[in-house]
């Protein structure tokens, strides 16, 4: 039971981001199996012919997120073959969502990332500011 509402929160969190992109005129869609496949990719990838976002999606309860080194080097590699901009989407609690370029997200000691709600707000950028730079 506890897999299934994990799953079914990142499913409706991610069906959020491509709520918002695709009210900007963006073709937005989920990437099925984003998190276990093999091979390099993202669980949101939206574009609108000029720009295209790959996005790895985190909501979250707690002040921080916690993701694998393997999940930012698989959305690092897919972004480049695909010609895409990598960012990780960030909700935590009700706040909006902010996204940080997945690039220049701080390691930890162990070679894992972390991201907390003060390092979200810091670095990343608002959804309008996202979509609306150049």
């Amino acid at each position: 039971m506890v897999v299934m509402a994990k799953y079914a929160k990142g499913a409706n969190a991610e069906r959020e981001l491509i709520e918002m992109f695709s009210n900007k005129g963006y073709a937005a869609m989920r990437a099925a199996g984003s998190g276990v496949s093999r091979f390099p990719s993202a669980d949101v990838i939206a574009s609108n012919g000029k720009k295209t976002f790959a996005i790895e999606s985190k909501a979250i309860k707690s002040g921080y997120v916690y993701l694998e080194r393997d999940k930012i080097v698989k959305l690092l590699e897919f972004s480049q073959k695909f010609g895409a901009r990598p960012y990780v989407a960030v909700k935590i609690k009700k706040d909006d969502w902010t996204f940080l370029p997945a690039g220049k997200i701080i390691a930890t000691e162990s070679g894992n990332f972390s991201i907390t709600k003060k390092s979200a707000k810091e670095n990343g950028i608002l959804f309008e500011n996202l979509i609306s730079e150049t």
